[in-house]
């Protein structure tokens, strides 16, 4: 022990736990490389998913330079990538939360290192440590706020969320070059306890150690159970139907209700600021197209042929519903009425909601020529719910919650002028 090391916890006699060593901590650090790589990669597809190079309203991130780079155009089809992608990266993430603690207690004499910094090398790596257990717990903590629909972030969760995982990502990295043939080694060994101060400890053996009331296997079991219980109370709001009674943790609770319109939602009406006068007898749709614009009443819009999708809503919280049937008018045919044909270029989605994000929304050409991508006036054999849009919806084929824009009263394709 260097001289003047101050007592308590900078002591490697102040961690007594017989469990701790470089077998436990390699077999947590493994199994999250595997999880936080799957949980980087579904979240640079979620971002992806956006859309957002197209415009402004589509990502608000300020000064992202190449950190905004986006891996391909977000396809309509399968209709359901954005649903799988969303549901595994947020019940990834909860189900990784025991493990997260559990390598972070495993590793606890490490942080109280004394001195701090023994060299120029030494201080990077301790940066890099501070930044990767910094950077994790306010990824896995927003996310899950996120997830419960708790927003008490200073700004938005988007934003925050984004650039807490460019930084997570960074010390990820450094720490797994530096450590990876380590933990390796480590797994080889077995759960052989090595003799404390040794190079093979790695300052994780306790010298002092406390009579052991459990084996090491037994606390891999413990952890392992305890994402099997998050899995089990999450997963439901991502399959939906008979599993979201399960979903214990689902923020929109077990029963969505009953009846065509009885499926979860985010956004009520009220909590948008929309007002009967919005929706009313003189809510118009405005169509336009550079030279061209067309306003249609509600009468008109069903007038128009009406076509059926099947598709569901899936949101960046990670819920989404079962397939819903969806009728309505073909964005396309929309387009042809101000003079946009075979080729229809993308198109931006206004909504008359006041408050909250995503009131509009910029839709790829891809996304507006697919011919499921409907203004959506009925849903399963109903009119719109308040609630779910009306008196009209967008709905788009593996697009995210938010870009279904509810309450829609102008489309400009060409987008934003």
């Amino acid at each position: 022990m260097p001289p003047g090391t101050p007592p308590g916890p900078t002591r490697p006699e102040f961690w007594r736990s017989p469990l701790r060593g470089p077998w436990l901590t390699a077999v947590f650090g493994l199994v999250l490389l595997a999880g936080v790589t799957v949980l980087f990669v579904t979240g640079l597809l979620s971002y992806a998913a956006y859309n957002p190079d197209l415009a402004r309203v589509n990502d608000q991130t300020p000064d992202k330079g190449w950190l905004g780079f986006y891996l391909f155009s977000w396809p309509t089809s399968p209709y359901w990538l954005y649903r799988v992608n969303q549901g595994v990266h947020v019940v990834l993430g909860i189900v990784l939360v025991p493990v997260l603690l559990a390598k972070l207690w495993s590793v606890i004499p490490k942080l109280f290192e004394w001195p701090p910094v023994r060299s120029v090398g030494h201080g990077i790596e301790r940066l890099s440590l501070l930044l990767l257990v910094g950077g994790a717990g306010f990824e896995f903590v927003t996310g899950i706020l996120n997830v419960q629909l708790h927003y008490i972030f200073p700004g938005s969760f988007y934003v925050l969320h984004f650039y807490g995982a460019w930084v997570f990502i960074g010390a990820f990295v450094v720490h797994v070059a530096s450590r990876l043939p380590r933990a390796l080694r480590a797994v080889r060994a077995g759960p052989v306890r090595p003799e404390a101060g040794t190079d093979e400890a790695a300052g994780l053996v306790s010298p002092r150690p406390a009579p052991p009331t459990i084996s090491r296997r037994g606390a891999l079991g413990m952890v392992g159970l305890g994402s099997l219980a998050l899995f089990v109370v999450t997963a439901g709001q991502s399959v939906g139907g008979w599993w979201r009674r399960t979903a214990l943790l689902a923020p929109h609770g077990q029963d969505p209700g009953s009846g065509p319109n009885g499926f979860q939602i985010n956004k009520t009406a009220a909590s948008v600021g929309i007002r009967a006068s919005d929706t009313g007898p003189a809510w118009r749709l405005t169509v336009r197209a550079p030279g061209r614009q067309v306003i249609l009443t509600r009468k008109e819009l069903l007038a128009m042929e009406q076509h059926e999708a099947a598709l569901p809503i899936a949101c960046v919280e990670g819920w989404s519903t079962p397939d819903q049937l969806w009728s309505g008018v073909r964005l396309t045919d929309l387009a042809a009425l101000v003079g946009q044909g075979t080729d229809t270029p993308q198109a931006l989605v206004e909504s008359v909601q006041r408050g909250g994000s995503f009131s509009s929304v910029v839709l790829r050409d891809s996304q507006v020529r697919d011919h499921r991508s409907l203004l959506a006036v009925r849903v399963n054999g109903a009119v719109l719910s308040a609630d779910h849009g009306y008196p009209a919806r967008v709905i788009v084929p593996g697009a995210p919650g938010v870009h279904n824009t509810k309450w829609v009263t102008r489309l400009t394709f060409g987008g934003p002028e």
